[in-house]
């Protein structure tokens, strides 16, 4: 995919890049688990009795599965950053 002409000329910082691309790999650390955990509650508030899923447990999913996308797309924001600075640090003259 070609990028937008107008996200040429941006660039972020060795620190944003870095921080970016630490929250992604956080999100899907975080996100995961708490699914993992979510699936397997047995305190009664993700599954009724008959053992089926209740509103809470649809509500929870979706917003970790929503969480986990914008994480990971942070997080190949902050990839694309740290690789751009280390191939301009290749390219520039000493």
């Amino acid at each position: 995919m070609e990028p937008l002409p107008i996200l040429d000329s941006m660039k972020l910082s060795r620190p944003v890049s870095w921080f970016l691309l630490a929250f992604g790999v956080w999100s899907w650390f975080i996100w995961i688990t708490f699914a993992k955990n979510l699936w397997k509650d047995g305190s009664g508030l993700a599954f009724d009795d008959a053992g089926d899923p209740t509103a809470y447990f649809w509500v929870h999913l979706a917003l970790a599965v929503t969480s986990f996308l914008l994480g990971t797309a942070i997080g190949i924001i902050g990839f694309r950053g740290v690789r751009a600075l280390r191939g301009s640090a290749d390219t520039s003259p000493s």
